[in-house]
């Protein structure tokens, strides 16, 4: 999806201070306003507001396997070429580009081959997926800090979020957060999971508060300023295996693996 552009043409990007909120175009991120600035974790900068409750809807303690698992699944692997498509296709002339939700780094691996040149910029609200984000691509710039609160104005040529809004009650909020980062002209790339009647215990499990409609993902993105390029499903040859695998774990009632479904064997897997 697309920022609609603004009426008085290009915008200046500008910092949000996370103490007072002022907007400021200062190098670093001291603010001149009141002197708020953010500390470091390494080479994180934690961009999170003093006293912002922790968010829910994810257990951290997924990371190291999730790590493990993603750079030979056919899922996560398709999932990033699609999402290298989406970015040649329609922001190809992007400088900067932001992922909301990097996780262990598995699709800024993929950004990070295929776009030399971009200038990227990764976030999380929790530090261990960081680690293992930071071990992938050195080279990005890392922000430790919620979707909920994004501290920048008209900054970036595209922000990314895969598989994240389904985690987030207020996912309108977190649209609107993403369209004052983005610059005009810019624009976001988005995957969430689809089909409520999918929903099941993975869902519960994986922390999601949501599957979508696409109707209602167009309508979340229009109210919030962006212009809809392009939607689709992806991976959709396997919805009819997807949805007896998890009709048959209902009905068996075998003790649960929320990772299950990317622990599949090598051949299934190919």
């Amino acid at each position: 999806a697309r920022r609609r552009a603004g009426r008085c043409g290009a915008a200046r990007s500008m910092k949000l201070c996370l103490g007072c909120g002022s907007s400021f175009t200062a190098g670093d991120w001291s603010c001149p306003g009141c002197g708020f600035t953010p500390i470091r974790n390494g080479k994180c900068l934690v961009l999170l507001a003093e006293n912002q409750p922790a968010p829910a809807g994810y257990d951290a303690s997924f990371f190291p396997e999730i790590a493990k698992l993603e750079d030979r699944s056919f899922w996560f692997r398709s999932r990033t070429r699609l999402i290298v498509w989406a970015m040649r296709k329609y922001f190809p002339a992007a400088r900067t580009f932001l992922e909301v939700g990097c996780g262990t780094g598995c699709v800024l691996a993929g950004m990070a081959a295929a776009f030399p040149g971009l200038a990227l910029h990764a976030s999380e609200p929790f530090s261990e997926g960081l680690w293992f984000a930071q071990q992938r691509v050195p080279g990005a710039t890392f922000l430790q800090l919620d979707a909920r609160n994004i501290p920048f104005r008209d900054e970036f040529d595209v922000i990314g979020a895969f598989d994240v809004l389904e985690h987030i009650e207020d996912d309108l909020h977190v649209l609107a957060q993403m369209h004052q980062a983005v610059a005009p002209g810019g624009g976001v790339l988005l995957t969430v999971p689809q089909h409520e009647f999918l929903w099941s215990r993975q869902d519960d499990e994986a922390g999601h508060v949501r599957r979508y409609k696409a109707a209602d993902l167009r309508d979340k993105l229009t109210r919030t300023g962006f212009r809809v390029r392009r939607m689709t499903s992806f991976v959709s040859s396997l919805l009819p295996a997807m949805l007896l695998s998890r009709v048959f774990k209902a009905r068996k009632g075998a003790e649960f693996d929320a990772l299950d479904e990317l622990r599949i064997g090598a051949v299934l897997n190919g």
